[in-house]
């Protein structure tokens, strides 16, 4: 029997100011970008917080990712110069905790 799959979640922010359909639209090609070159990483992030958030005056963005793409992920960020909040390793969800009603799980 394998053991259930944890994730982590991730909360990627926008820029001070940056309107939510900038974030979006910023967003939908770092996602897009990550499907094209790695398919493979792409299929472990399994949910999308169904609504953006606000966080310090910031709009965010919320993913459920299996723990062990958080390095990667987080060059990947860099890379595209997203900001995001520390990343803890140590808080872990199952698929369940990912309800319907406030998550989307991405369609691979």
């Amino acid at each position: 029997m394998s053991a259930e799959l944890e994730y982590i979640c991730v909360t990627i922010l926008g820029r001070v100011d940056e309107p939510e359909a900038k974030f979006a639209a910023r967003l939908s090609e770092f996602w897009s970008d990550m499907l094209r070159e790695l398919p493979d990483e792409f299929e472990r992030v399994y949910a999308e917080a169904i609504a953006f958030e606000e966080v310090d005056g910031r709009v965010s963005r919320q993913y459920l990712v299996e723990a062990e793409l958080a390095d990667l992920l987080e060059a990947r960020l860099r890379q595209a110069r997203l900001d995001f909040l520390p990343i803890d390793r140590d808080d872990r969800y199952s698929k369940y905790e990912a309800t319907p009603s406030e998550w989307m799980q991405i369609e691979h």
